[in-house]
């Protein structure tokens, strides 16, 4: 049974950050970008290893110089 307990949340992310997830949108025929940031959590929080998503290496910033 799905958990309906969804919140509106804000954040603040980089413009190709929102363009990514406008176009996995469309290319899962995915109602919209929320949907697709929810699925990248869910996958996240279920099917993998936090202390790795989480690692120094892994936790870099693509925009800094």
């Amino acid at each position: 049974m799905a958990f309906k307990n969804k919140v509106s949340v804000s954040a603040e992310i980089e413009e190709d950050h929102l363009e990514w997830l406008e176009n996995v949108t469309v290319k899962f025929d995915l109602p919209d970008t929320d949907k697709a940031l929810r699925i990248i959590l869910d996958f996240a929080m279920q099917d993998n290893d936090q202390n790795e998503i989480f690692a120094a290496e892994n936790m870099r910033c693509l925009h800094c110089s």
